[in-house]
């Protein structure tokens, strides 16, 4: 029914609730391993062309380095369009068949569009037209030869074991994950092993959900620990509740969620034999942000942060002498709260009042709040007792513009009242965000005011861009100089 499969065979290795891969070399890499050397075969067509034209025809070499850019070039555009096919995605790259079609097309318009653009630069002094056509016709005879040996190389690295992926990890039925042999995992999310936890085989309802919860509390804890990216299901369609309370338990991770198609849907199609077409896979859960959207977030805060610090330092230095001079006690306010994937982490701010309360009883500030000090009226009035966070930006444990974290008294309380409100640690917490720059910031005395600060926030979240967090920040000023809901 599966492909390469033998669910006999699997039955004794699954007994355990999971299994992890053997340690290897991450599928992510690949991608750009495989662009890396397609750019570099270009660029040695095109300097070997070159070199070798005008020593055949005996004219002399002045400079390479019209020649280093034309192969610069043209692996920019040939990788470009290859990669908007998929091309260097992992598993086809593994699958046996080379695309000799496609690499011929793609090289070919490549071609032209040079040849289109050297005419209208006039680079034809510079650049010998028969040196063109000899990288014309070197650089695909290269590119296939490299495609057919790099195809063979990751075969035989899956084969060994030595290529897997280690941000993913499955959870589902005993005998769905039985099923699913290396080849199916291959053709289905691009390893030939990951980590495998097995759901209760209870029939007994009660007995079986109590199970599944151990299970799937350890599925989160694993996920959190090894910074997991996706969660892959191996469950019977058919089996509707078990799906949506596995749904349920799981949208606390900040993780993508995928429903694997199971053993009658498998037995349509021969998965192993697709050598382009894309497998059905049904996502259940949508990752938060991608790797590129983190990194351009996280450059962004690192650059704001700093300038930031550098700005607000006098500042920062006159508030820590009047905060001494004001009452006893530390500058630096510090309590626990809960970050990206649930984890805690320590915030600080400048002291604001009489009391440094950091336990699972926390009462939140109201107006005219008697525990305030006389300073602390200003500084929360002003939000400068929030400054101190772009040290936490800085370190990684928050984000310039994200839903503002929690004390984690309140967190867990929120959490047991609203459904959705686990969403909101699938970004880091912010300094500022949404839901602050909308007037949904203090104090929340009602479950109306938590949900629609929750609504806020998961709004930011599903429709995050660098323009929106700029915007943010723009309106962060003007917020703060309304001083609206700040006491």
């Amino acid at each position: 029914m599966s492909i390469g499969s033998d669910i006999r065979d699997k039955l004794g290795q699954l007994e355990d609730s999971s299994r992890a891969p053997p340690a290897g070399f991450s599928s992510g890499a690949i991608p750009y391993l495989l662009s890396a050397a397609d750019a570099l075969v270009i660029l040695l067509s095109s300097l070997l062309g070159g070199a070798g034209y005008q020593l055949a025809v005996g004219y002399p070499m002045h400079s390479l380095l019209p020649y280093c850019a034309v192969g610069l070039l043209a692996s920019f555009i040939h990788i470009l369009r290859m990669n908007g096919s998929g091309y260097y995605d992992f598993p086809d790259s593994a699958k046996p068949r080379v695309e000799i079609t496609e690499v011929l097309v793609c090289w070919s318009t490549t071609g032209l569009l040079l040849a289109f653009l050297a005419f209208l630069l006039k680079i034809g002094d510079d650049y010998s037209r028969g040196a063109f056509v000899v990288f014309y016709f070197l650089a695909p005879i290269g590119l296939l030869a490299v495609r057919k040996f790099t195809k063979a190389t990751l075969a035989s690295a899956v084969s060994r074991g030595a290529i897997g992926r280690r941000d993913a990890v499955m959870i589902g039925d005993f005998n769905e994950m039985a099923a699913l042999g290396p080849q199916d995992l291959l053709a289905l999310f691009g390893a030939a092993e990951v980590t495998r936890f097995t759901l209760s085989r209870e029939h007994e309802p009660s007995v079986r959900t109590s199970a599944d919860i151990r299970i799937i509390n350890s599925v989160a804890k694993f996920v959190r620990r090894h910074d997991c990216r996706e969660l892959l299901l191996a469950m019977p369609w058919g089996d509707a509740d078990r799906l949506e309370f596995i749904r349920d338990r799981i949208k606390a991770l900040p993780v993508a969620a995928r429903l694997l198609p199971d053993m009658r849907v498998r037995s349509l199609t021969n998965l192993s034999s697709s050598a382009h077409q894309r497998v059905l896979a049904i996502e259940i859960q949508r990752a938060p942000l991608s790797g590129a959207q983190r990194l351009v977030k996280r450059a962004m805060d690192i650059v704001v942060a700093c300038v930031a610090l550098i700005f607000f330092l006098p500042i920062m230095a006159l508030t820590a002498i009047a905060i001494k001079l004001d009452s006893p006690g530390p500058v630096i306010f510090r309590q626990n709260r809960k970050g990206f994937n649930g984890r805690q982490f320590v915030i600080f701010k400048f002291r604001t009042m009489a009391v440094q309360e950091n336990g699972p009883a926390i009462i939140q500030a109201t107006r005219e709040d008697s525990r305030v000090t006389t300073i602390g009226r200003l500084l929360r009035s002003s939000s400068i007792d929030e400054l101190p966070q772009l040290l936490n930006v800085l370190k990684g444990d928050m984000s310039l513009i994200g839903p503002r974290p929690h004390a984690l008294a309140h967190d867990n309380y929120f959490e047991s009242i609203l459904s959705d409100y686990a969403f909101r640690h699938h970004v880091k917490p912010g300094i500022t965000g949404w839901a602050q720059c909308n007037g949904a910031r203090g104090a929340t005395p009602s479950i109306e005011h938590i949900s629609e600060r929750v609504k806020l926030d998961l709004w930011y979240i599903n429709n995050w861009s660098l323009w929106l967090d700029i915007q943010i920040l723009i309106k962060t000023c003007f917020e703060v100089l309304r001083t609206r809901n700040a006491y």
